[in-house]
């Protein structure tokens, strides 16, 4: 599963504003698991070693300089209110070459009170993959009060190899489907054999398709990228919000740049410091979490698909849900039925807001009491970016070609999935198979990683402030407090409750704390909790 990506301006825009109280205490919510409980995604007591991120000198280098200097020829977009740009950039920072440049679409609205302008606010709403660009159109004026908005211009830059920046390309529509089909959780060696004949004919599709570019999409990369949009923005300092994956894009600007930090927020937070096999096995406790949240609140509503006992009994018939649809799948009411891949999928994307449970809720009755597919395979639909033409969205791509490059693989081959599959299955029975059997992507992808895990700290950076959510699905909670606790200047707001994500109309209380940050540099204090 995703961090994030369309979800986050899909969803943001559609939670309810909850009206939760802020305290400053150093306990943290009761509802968290004691430290080190595979049920929460918790990482161990002991942060995980990794090499440090170092920065890169403040002077720009010469051959760079041409980049840095560049002026932004700005015009109308087809959304009100947003200009946009060509930002151009070197394919390869260590060998920049005009002839294979590329071209990032940046978008921008400027602040409303120019006379206060404190500068551009970028933002990221994660993925990898998702458009900036289009996050930024529909989403700024929902997400940020009209104080924000009229004291910083909104920009959206879509990162290389996502969006309107020279996307990854890796396979037509119908070939997708047959992708989306392919069972995750093999039963027999033929079913193991097709799994992996799935996830190499996908990477070879993107080789094909996107060529020398797939080496070259790495956060490190992206970030680079930030700051020469800085530059040509005419700000000394940049400022940032990010979403999710975002968060890790900020933090690794943050660890390359540290002295042009201005305000910098960092939402559902990634740990850099983890490698793959933790990052997948822990965001699957992070799905289980959020699941076990919301099999309690269906239980207690009365008329649950999953049963009227408990949360335990609801988690049992789920999984015993998936095991029917994997030896039968259900009709939807169009050519395509529902397997238990895209069954998983539906559900987890539920599980990304609360807003999202009523869905669930009502796709969970339809295919349990009625057979009918149809509902959990427009949830499913919607996390994988499927048009209703039958064509996917480019993150969908994106995600996997900047995931794999940036860190190798959790698990080589089959048989180290199932040496792995135990641990798993333990921090998540619902999904822990589902997650285990994914890390095979990245074993079959085409290129080889550039990076791994690091340790970020940033040191001279301004205060960066960092936003966990307690029940989050997708970046457990103790991700946002090993990234706060690495960054020499991080400050850790804790928001308890469920869903990706937290600022924007889910809390008032975060908001509240979000912006005076953003427009006073007002810090919270240590252990704020909303």
């Amino acid at each position: 599963m995703r961090t994030t990506g369309r979800l986050a301006f899909a969803l943001l825009t559609a939670t309810t504003l909850l009206v939760a109280g802020c305290s400053s205490t150093e306990e943290r919510p009761d509802e968290r698991a004691p430290e080190g409980d595979a049920s929460d995604g918790s990482t161990s007591t002991d942060p995980p070693d990794a090499p440090p991120l170092e920065p890169l000198p403040e002077e720009i280098a010469g051959e760079l300089l041409p980049y840095y200097e560049q002026e932004l020829n700005w015009s109308g977009c087809q959304a009100a209110e947003f200009q946009c740009a060509v930002l151009t950039v070197p394919l390869d920072y260590e060998n920049p070459d005009p002839a294979t440049d590329l071209q990032l679409t940046v978008t921008r609205s400027r602040a409303t009170d120019q006379g206060e302008r404190i500068g551009a606010l970028l933002m990221n709403p994660g993925g990898p993959g998702a458009s900036a660009v289009d996050f930024a159109q529909s989403s700024a004026e929902y997400i940020y009060s009209d104080e924000v908005r009229a004291r910083y211009d909104m920009v959206g830059l879509d990162a290389r190899g996502t969006g309107r920046s020279e996307p990854v390309a890796c396979l037509d529509g119908a070939a997708m489907d047959a992708y989306t089909l392919t069972d995750r959780t093999p039963d027999d060696e033929a079913e193991v054999a097709e799994l992996v004949a799935a996830h190499e004919e996908f990477g070879q599709g993107c080789l094909e398709r996107s060529g020398e570019l797939l080496e070259h999409i790495s956060t490190i990369e992206s970030a680079r990228d930030m700051d020469v949009l800085r530059q040509a923005l005419g700000d000394e300092a940049l400022h940032y919000v990010g979403f999710s994956y975002g968060t890790k894009l900020g933090a690794v600007y943050a660890g390359l740049f540290p002295h042009r930090v201005g305000h910098l927020v960092l939402d559902a937070a990634m740990d850099p410091r983890l490698d793959t096999l933790s990052t997948d096995r822990e965001q699957a406790g992070g799905f289980e979490t959020a699941f076990r949240s919301f099999a309690e609140d269906c239980v207690a509503g009365g008329d649950c698909p999953l049963g009227q006992e408990s949360a335990d009994d609801a988690s049992a018939r789920l999984i015993d849900f998936f095991a029917a649809v994997d030896a039968e799948p259900l009709r939807t009411g169009e050519d395509r039925q529902l397997t238990e891949s895209l069954a998983t999928t539906g559900v987890a994307y539920a599980l990304y807001s609360e807003s999202l449970w009523p869905s669930l809720r009502e796709a969970l009755t339809a295919a349990i009491e009625d057979a009918d597919g149809g509902p959990l395979l427009t949830l499913a639909d919607s996390y994988n970016g499927r048009g209703p033409g039958g064509g996917y969205d480019t993150d969908m791509f994106a995600f996997p070609a900047i995931s794999c490059l940036d860190s190798p693989a959790g698990n080589a081959d089959p048989d180290a999935v199932r040496e792995q599959l135990a641990s798993y299955e333990e921090a998540s029975p619902t999904f822990g198979a589902d997650f285990a059997w994914a890390t095979l992507v990245c074993a079959a992808w085409p290129v080889e990683p550039s990076g791994g895990p690091m340790s970020i700290a940033a040191e001279g950076a301004d205060p960066i402030l960092v936003v966990g959510t307690t029940r989050d699905p997708a970046t457990p909670y103790a991700w946002s407090e090993g990234l706060a606790d690495q960054l020499s200047s991080g400050v850790l707001l804790t928001f308890d409750g469920d869903g990706h994500t937290a600022y924007g109309g889910v809390s008032a209380c975060v908001d509240s704390a979000v912006e005076g940050y953003l427009l006073a540099n007002t810090v919270p204090d240590e252990g704020t909790t909303c």
